[in-house]
């Protein structure tokens, strides 16, 4: 039996994260005495307040009602689940998920390339993912999962499909799974940096960015047969513009709403479009299911999880794959 096979892109950081190994920051001196010296930690923790515990959104899969004059639910007519017709549709794409050789045809000897893109958010917490699915002994060994998130490429860097951006994820699926047509799911989880405007225009303008972003996901994976979404986690903490709330909420709409366009078009050239876990809880106020996002899962900034954020993101997504009726086919051995 092949041991599962695990490979991360070798991109840094995140949305404009800091350097690392730099600890200390020295200011000019307001006295004329000394320089004053202040620590990053020091400097993040002023971006993180821990009073707010919650900012009043319902979580969109928990939404009976609406907000701002939009239903809740995570897909069309305020389901938190696809409609008959479109699932069958994914369960179909699922069929065609397979190990395939480096000429893309179907091979015993061959690899599933479980693909993330997105940002640093996306980069950490799927690298957390990466290890306990290679402690999990039920996901299939042909599975092979490659950590194609990167810092500072939010959504509206790569839905330029000349960024290099693109050129380097590329450039580490050939180099760790041989050919791009081993890539047939992707994990996409992305955000704007510094948004603007008011919703609904500000999420719309999101989702114009994930559209353009699921295009080229299609152009360049000839194989791709099934696209996960996730949204934002909870962003209450922060005291930074970087994407805050309300758009780390708002977020779920653009997400929601790509994914509804396709339930009405059902376009079968295009890669199978479906919510991956959704993450978002409002701060210490438990979800449905028991979610709650406590001030020690965000990191000091507010904005990027912590080792314990990562990790309940990273074990929300393997229990997705494991029991989703769209992935176990594949996923689990």
């Amino acid at each position: 039996m092949r041991g599962r096979r695990i490979a991360a892109v070798g991109m840094a950081g995140f949305l404009l994260a800091a350097s690392p190994g730099i600890d200390t920051v020295v200011r000019p001196s307001l006295t004329g005495v000394a320089p004053a010296v202040t620590t990053r930690k020091a400097m993040a923790a002023a971006n993180k307040d821990c009073s707010k515990t919650s900012v009043g959104f319902t979580p969109l899969s928990d939404l009976k009602g609406k907000y701002n004059g939009y239903k809740g639910g995570l897909y069309p007519g305020g389901t938190n689940q696809p409609g008959k017709k479109y699932r069958s549709i994914g369960k179909k794409k699922a069929k065609k998920v397979r190990p395939r050789g480096d000429d893309g045809r179907a091979s015993s000897n061959g690899e599933i390339v479980l693909l993330s893109i997105g940002m640093s958010n996306t980069k950490g917490e799927f690298k957390v993912f990466e290890d306990i699915a290679a402690a999990d002994k039920s996901v299939d060994d042909s599975v092979m999962i490659i950590n194609g998130a990167k810092g500072g490429q939010d959504a509206e860097t790569i839905r330029d499909p000349n960024d290099d951006y693109w050129t380097r994820v590329e450039k580490e699926v050939r180099g760790k799974a041989g050919s791009l047509a081993k890539v047939q799911v992707v994990w996409l989880k992305e955000a704007i940096a510094y948004p603007q405007g008011n919703f609904p225009g500000s999420a719309e303008y999101f989702q114009e960015a994930l559209d353009d972003i699921v295009d080229i996901l299609r152009d360049r994976f000839k194989k791709l047969r099934i696209i996960y979404l996730s949204s934002r986690i909870y962003a209450g903490y922060t005291t930074r513009k970087l994407n805050p709330e309300p758009y780390a909420y708002e977020g779920a709409f653009s997400v929601k709403w790509l994914i509804g366009d396709q339930v009405k078009k059902a376009p079968r050239t295009r890669p199978w479009l479906a919510w991956g876990p959704y993450l978002w809880g409002d701060g210490m106020e438990k979800r449905s299911d028991g979610l709650v996002w406590e001030c020690s899962d965000l990191a000091d900034d507010g904005t990027h999880p912590s080792e314990s954020g990562k990790r309940k993101v990273a074990e929300m997504l393997l229990d997705f794959l494991k029991t989703a009726p769209t992935a176990k086919s594949w996923f689990v051995d």
